[in-house]
């Protein structure tokens, strides 16, 4: 146990200083990310060393069960490739546009418009999409404008790591901890939802509270006119979109198996592009950036730390974690704990190990440590750059574009923002569960 412990605890650590210190590095001409790589080299080490027998590893990766990482995994890429290709043929680009149009020259307007086309995106997409896509917008529409980005990049990411809690499918953490725990689509939704709003609504005035000098400030808009020419694509798109999610509110009734249905889609709708494009003898660039843009890199990433989490259960560490935490205030330990563990070793890898800590629960408890787990890996994203793959993104992509906003700006309003936000969520879920 000592040895799978201290190896265990030299992959977290070593996470956590690649993430920050070393985020990327180059491999044969491309840049690559380093978090994957010492995850790798984490699984690598346990199983070299006796930690775990590679026949367990192998028996999870093959087994016919819900919390299968391979089935996670084709559920999480699936949703992303229908939301990316939507990002491809410019769907979130003309929405944004569409927001500063409305706004004209009032900076507030623009703010609250931005915000909650963000959220609003964000729970029938995932969070990852948004950031990726509204970032590099963002700090273009308001270099040009002349006024300060700050106020919309920060109330952008809060927004995307808050509203994603709504739907399981909004993050990758929720497909994990609510597929493990056996949580079907409507049943997350349902339990999610008031949580969700209490956190977003608070979240905004906080935002508001924070930013209302800065907000006052007239502009002058530069929207560039931008108009979506692949139509056919994007209405092919929106369909199995909707489709995916009206099939997975109901896959609890008609028992169906979620990974199957996005997996189901996503096929669907790239031969449906397919299709499209030969009929208007075009090529298939949309699908095959949508297809290189997908992070194939958490592939590696998430098996790797799935193989550490079973390392921990299988020596029983996970349980002994589970009983130090206790039976008792659940939703305030679970939510708490799992804020705070995301920003020490990121929150998918917190998420896998968290979601064996509260085996020895039962009923109630069982799902408030569930539940509150969820809360903690979404909202602990935007304490700091750690708390998740996008916040490295994130900052990658503000540094690109000139914009200040490094580790001391990026924790300075995270705390000011995710603790209230927090507790809200916290004691809402208390009341609801």
């Amino acid at each position: 146990m000592i040895k799978t412990c201290i190896i265990s605890l030299i992959t977290f650590l070593a996470l956590t200083v690649s993430i920050l210190l070393f985020p990327s590095l180059k491999i044969g001409g491309k840049k690559t990310g380093t978090y994957w790589i010492v995850a790798v080299l984490g699984a690598l080490a346990l199983l070299a060393f006796g930690c775990v027998p590679p026949a367990e590893v192998a028996g999870s990766l093959i087994s016919n069960t819900a919390i299968n990482p391979l089935k996670i995994l084709v559920l999480f890429f699936s949703m992303t490739f229908i939301s990316v290709l939507l990002d491809e043929v410019g769907f979130f680009r003309y929405l944004a546009n569409r927001a500063v149009k409305v706004a004209g020259n009032n900076q507030f307007l623009l703010f609250i418009t931005l915000y909650f086309t963000v959220a609003a995106l964000t729970v029938f997409t995932s969070n990852d999409i948004m950031i990726l896509t509204l970032t590099p917008f963002i700090c273009f529409f308001c270099k040009n404008a002349k006024i300060d980005p700050l106020p919309f990049l920060v109330s952008e990411f809060a927004a995307a790591n808050t509203w994603s809690m709504m739907f399981i499918i909004g993050n990758p953490t929720n497909i994990y901890l609510a597929t493990f725990a056996g949580i079907g689509f409507a049943e997350y939704f349902k339990t999610m939802l008031l949580p969700t709003l209490a956190a977003g609504v608070l979240e905004f005035l906080l935002i508001i509270l924070i930013f209302y000098k800065r907000l006052k400030k007239p502009l002058k808009p530069s929207g560039d006119g931008f108009k979506i020419k692949e139509k056919a694509e994007l209405i092919a798109g929106i369909i199995h979109l909707v489709l995916c999610l009206l099939a997975l509110v109901i896959s609890d009734h008609i028992g169906a198996q979620m990974w199957i249905i996005t997996a189901v889609c996503a096929v669907s709708l790239l031969i449906s592009v397919t299709v499209i494009k030969m009929i208007k003898r075009e090529g298939i660039r949309c699908l095959s950036r949508s297809l290189i843009r997908l992070p194939w890199q958490l592939i590696p990433f998430i098996i790797s730390m799935f193989t550490v989490v079973i390392a921990l259960n299988y020596r029983g560490v996970s349980a002994q974690l589970g009983e130090y935490l206790g039976n008792t205030h659940c939703v305030l330990k679970y939510g708490v704990s799992s804020f705070i563990m995301s920003n020490i070793i990121n929150n998918i890898p917190m998420s896998i190990l968290f979601s064996a800590l509260p085996n020895s629960l039962t009923g109630r408890l069982y799902y408030e440590a569930i539940y509150s787990s969820v809360i903690g890996s979404n909202i602990g994203a935007f304490l700091t750059p750690i708390g998740a793959l996008a916040g490295i993104m994130f900052t990658g992509l503000t540094e690109r574009h000139g914009v200040k906003y490094g580790f001391k700006e990026f924790i300075g309003y995270g705390a000011l923002i995710s603790v209230p936000t927090i507790a809200a969520a916290l004691f809402t879920l208390s009341l609801v569960i």
